[in-house]
């Protein structure tokens, strides 16, 4: 049980979040989100490309950090919150293993829940909010509506899946530094992912959503994701950030004590 994931943890861990009743909260994101692109779709607005822009905001600024708030500071979080971390923290597990552990099964179900709908939601809205019209000579039109809509899925699918290891890197480490985490999280997501980092330029080298978007822009190329770093850059600091996040997470985890036992 040394090892730096835990499969024991794991199973608890992921049985134990499922079935609380905040678990029911996880899809109710996602299900906004495509019937929000169902009913673009169908409606055919006239901005011009709406998916992009849509599933790009909306998708990385709020599905994605609110998904993984919930999540995030729950598998650890509610744990200490109930004074119930005091059975596993007496365990043989290194406190590294549960932090790592329960990292993992929240990047898991937020891949799950928001960046699985992510893709969905792009396949659904197409590469535009125009069709290609039909008639002879249009077939080639038609070949790269496709391909463009194809690579926009792939590039938010790929976003979004590096946006969930990072946001629950760092929602891990918040849910372990303060008993009040939701409220925390909830004004940094407000605050700083959906305001200032879309506003302000230079913040988006701080913000998980703009690595996410960087990387999706990798493989798309569009303007209206809106992306405001590049592949490389994205990369190097969602990885930076997340390994801080979850170093600190593992320094807060190993000082925490209870009932005046030490760590």
């Amino acid at each position: 049980m040394s090892g730096l994931f835990n499969p024991t943890v794991a199973w608890i861990t992921l049985r134990g979040t499922l079935s609380r009743k905040r678990a029911l909260l996880f899809a109710l994101p996602a299900a906004i989100l495509i019937l929000f692109t169902v009913a673009l779709r169908l409606s055919r607005p006239p901005m011009r490309p709406w998916p992009s822009h849509v599933l790009g905001t909306f998708g990385f600024s709020v599905l994605l950090p609110l998904t993984a708030l919930i999540i995030g500071t729950s598998v650890l979080g509610a744990e200490i919150d109930d004074g119930s971390i005091i059975h596993l923290l007496a365990t043989p597990v290194r406190r590294s293993s549960v932090v790592l552990t329960k990292f993992a099964v929240a990047t898991g179900l937020t891949m799950l829940f928001a960046a699985v709908p992510e893709l969905i939601a792009a396949l659904i809205a197409g590469g535009g909010s125009a069709s290609s019209p039909a008639g002879p000579g249009n077939e080639h039109l038609a070949g790269l509506v496709s391909i463009s809509t194809s690579k926009l899925a792939i590039g938010l699918f790929v976003g979004a899946l590096a946006c969930s290891v990072i946001y629950n890197a760092v929602f891990v480490m918040v849910s372990v530094a303060t008993t009040r985490a939701i409220a925390v999280g909830l004004l940094y997501v407000l605050v700083w992912e959906v305001l200032l980092a879309n506003v302000v330029s230079g913040v988006r080298l701080l913000s998980v959503s703009h690595y996410g978007l960087g990387i999706a822009n990798g493989f798309v190329n569009d303007a209206d994701l809106q992306a405001g770093l590049n592949v490389p850059t994205s990369i190097a600091m969602g990885a930076i950030v997340t390994v801080l996040a979850l170093a600190l997470a593992g320094n807060l985890l190993s000082s925490f004590t209870l009932k005046g036992e030490p760590a």
